[in-house]
């Protein structure tokens, strides 16, 4: 026991030395303050979007700054709006700047949205995840502003989930919730995202973004990373963050993952199985989800709070379940995947689905995906701006 409780207290030290030698590009104003001096700057922020203890946006203002504008993405510029929920416009109520919403119907910045604009400043923590929208935001920033002309800096920080796994996206599966032939998890931070889309002429018509990255100081690829503020209202903690990847595809499914519950992304479960003694039971949930699947239904399934998570994307819990339908129900298809297409396009192909079907392993699964996945490491190679432990 004093072995044990020793070694903790060693990792936590190291841990603890670490973070405080991580400088995010946010708080690198040195590097930032001389890139936006007398330009008219559009922020592309979020809760995430912080330099030490206060709001990059409140940082810059203080500053002198000449900010025109705050485009807030999904869950709105201060995080507190539902998965899908509506973003609407309006304006900051501490500084009275206008607030234009990037979720909706308008996704991409317009180009009389920009035609006061001369840099645009991206900070928004991701999870490493190709569906957590986010970099999708960044690739339509990106390409408005290369159509424009305009300047985009990117201030970089730590993916948390950083490794490289799972189907790569195909084009005909392309959507907001997976822009970019890219791994379910990437193994990228934005600012090393940013690169590979105008390296790789992702933006289309022979564009290029003018880009800039302030990078992290202190943080190599393969060190961990606990995000001080949580991403988004049904990421609450670390465990969350590093089951996402591995439970967001339960959304194509009759599944729960514990949307209004004290722990999304923590649990999965339906009404269907009762085989299972733990039981959960979604409620609406004011900031989280007000209408979660199987809302004031208990249902039953496996509570993965306390497990290790899968380093990297795993196919083991949507088996499990899908396993556990096979043995009550004589249509499986139906009953579980009660959203094919989403499905189809959160894994960016639907051969997953038809191989979950067809009664494959796992190993036999990623199997198809591991030749595009090897191209794709090799790819990402030219866009590294950390180095890998």
């Amino acid at each position: 026991m004093k072995l044990k409780i020793f070694l903790f207290s060693c990792i936590w030290l190291v841990m603890a030395i670490q973070a405080a030698a991580l400088r995010t590009g946010a708080e690198r104003l040195d590097v930032l303050l001389p890139l936006i001096e007398g330009k008219r700057v559009s922020l592309v922020v979020n809760q995430t979007s912080l330099c030490g203890g206060a709001h990059l946006l409140d940082t810059l203002y203080s500053r002198g700054v000449k900010i025109v504008q705050i485009f807030a993405p999904e869950h709105g510029f201060r995080g507190d709006a539902d998965a899908g929920a509506t973003v609407k416009n309006g304006r900051d109520g501490k500084t009275g700047i206008p607030i234009t919403s990037l979720y909706g119907k308008n996704k991409k910045p317009q180009p009389a949205q920009l035609a006061e604009t001369d840099a645009v400043v991206f900070d928004i923590q991701d999870v490493g995840a190709r569906f957590y929208t986010y970099i999708s935001t960044l690739y339509y920033v990106m390409q408005a502003c290369a159509e424009q002309g305009k300047e985009v800096v990117v201030l970089d920080r730590p993916n948390p989930c950083d490794y490289v796994d799972g189907p790569v996206l195909k084009p005909a599966y392309k959507s907001f919730v997976g822009m970019l032939p890219i791994p379910v998890v990437h193994g990228c931070t934005v600012g090393e995202m940013a690169r590979m889309i105008n390296g790789e002429g992702w933006l289309g018509a022979g564009l290029t973004c003018p880009l800039t990255v302030v990078s992290v100081e202190g943080w190599k690829h393969g060190q961990p990373y606990s995000l001080p503020v949580k991403p988004s209202p049904n990421l609450p903690n670390d465990q969350a963050i590093a089951l996402y990847p591995s439970l967001c595809p339960f959304e194509g499914t009759s599944v729960s993952i514990g949307r209004g519950t004290p722990y999304p992304f923590q649990v999965y479960g339906s009404p269907q199985m009762k085989v299972f003694s733990f039981r959960f039971m979604p409620r609406p949930t004011k900031g989280s989800d007000m209408n979660p699947l199987h809302k004031n239904t208990y249902c039953y399934g496996r509570d993965l709070r306390g497990v290790s998570a899968p380093k990297g994307f795993s196919l083991r819990y949507v088996l499990d379940a899908y396993r556990h339908y096979r043995s009550f129900t004589d249509n499986p298809e139906k009953s579980f995947f009660t959203r094919p297409r989403w499905f189809d396009l959160l894994m960016g192909t639907n051969q997953v689905r038809l191989d979950i079907l067809k009664g494959k392993t796992e190993e036999e699964i990623r199997a198809a995906w591991q030749e595009d996945l090897n191209r794709y490491r090799e790819m990402r190679g030219k866009y590294l701006l950390y180095e890998e432990e």
